[in-house]
């Protein structure tokens, strides 16, 4: 069996669920819905959509660090907005990150997600290149 690596996530919600901010298996790696967290696991930007996507993007791209790859090797990422009106917002901090990347993307638009401070969660697909 291919070794399994994984980042832990830092907040309450991964213990009681059970789940790792990434996980590595062969040359692929998978980044669980990330949200605007901080180091402390508290909320960044309450309210405003674009600073709470660059946020989860920065802790998608740190997790991807820590297990050897980068934002240049995702293929695939998944975005939920509670508020479609703010689609431009996030897309733009997505295009900071993936402008030259370009990923496979999907955007969709969720009741909810598990805090009501966050506003948009994304998930990340990445895959390692042969030679690494």
């Amino acid at each position: 069996m291919t070794a399994r690596q994984r980042v832990e996530a830092n907040n309450a919600f991964a213990p009681i669920v059970g789940y790792a901010r990434a996980v590595k298996v062969g040359r692929a790696i998978h980044v669980a819905g990330t949200t605007a967290t901080g180091p402390d696991g508290a909320v960044v930007a309450p309210g405003d959509a674009h600073a709470q996507a660059m946020q989860a993007l920065r802790n998608i791209e740190a997790a991807l660090h820590e297990l050897g790859a980068s934002m240049r090797h995702v293929v695939r990422t998944r975005m939920f907005v509670t508020d479609m009106t703010q689609w431009e917002a996030v897309g733009r901090a997505h295009g900071a990150f993936f402008g030259d990347v370009r990923p496979a993307a999907t955007i969709v638009e969720v009741t909810r997600l598990i805090d009501p401070a966050m506003l948009v969660e994304i998930e990340a697909d990445a895959v390692l290149d042969e030679e690494e």
